[in-house]
């Protein structure tokens, strides 16, 4: 089914805007069902890849069929055309910027910021400056592959309610659980999260919606 068949068939309203931010242009694609409870989900992309990947997008229409509004934003260096990342920081501030723009146009009651790899620990390095309620990171990359001295645990530490769903096989690694982390990880995935899609949504769902 198309987008655009999609959104007639949910009763979404859909919108495509571009933000300025101090570090080049970023884009979000915002889907909002009929009958919106208030809960927006913001999710960003993987550091070489796009909002279409399997697992974001799985996420997302589990979220939008259950009433929440879900923005999928592209950071500034991919609407550039290139792959390479930019830095943290810069990844940072254009997230941040992304995230007020959108508070302007969603009346948004409970906010939740995720992603998947780097759009993961953006979301979690920046929570609380963005006033998230709840973080959900997929594919959480916790160290460089054949690296786990180099963990990234501390980025999970933001003290919000948070799930990761990562696959057993992931050679990034799969962080512990905490009181405020809730790990789920998913036998025979990869990094990617492409081959039970429907498993990753059927966790996030609720968890975005509580």
């Amino acid at each position: 089914m198309s987008k655009a068949a999609f959104a007639r068939a949910r009763g979404l309203s859909v919108s495509r805007e571009a933000v300025e931010t101090p570090f080049g242009t970023a884009r979000y694609d915002l889907d909002v069902p009929r009958g919106f409870d208030g809960t927006l989900l913001v999710l960003g992309h993987g550091a070489g890849g796009d909002v279409d990947a399997k697992d974001l997008v799985a996420v997302r229409d589990g979220v939008l069929g259950a009433g929440g509004a879900v923005a999928l934003v592209t950071q500034p260096y991919r609407v550039a055309g290139r792959r390479a990342p930019a830095p943290a920081g810069q990844l940072d501030a254009a997230w941040l910027a992304v995230l007020a723009a959108l508070r302007e146009r969603v009346p948004v009651r409970t906010l939740v910021v995720g992603g998947r790899s780097s759009g993961a620990r953006v979301a979690c390095r920046t929570a609380r400056e963005g006033g998230a309620d709840r973080i959900l990171a997929l594919a959480f990359p916790l160290h460089p592959p054949g690296k786990p001295e180099k963990s990234r645990a501390e980025e999970l530490g933001t003290g919000l309610p948070t799930l990761v769903i990562n696959g057993d096989r992931d050679p990034f690694g799969v962080p512990d659980g905490s009181p405020t982390v809730i790990v789920e990880v998913l036998a025979g995935e990869t990094h990617g999260l492409s081959k039970r899609t429907a498993a990753v949504a059927a966790l996030a769902t609720p968890f975005v919606l509580t």
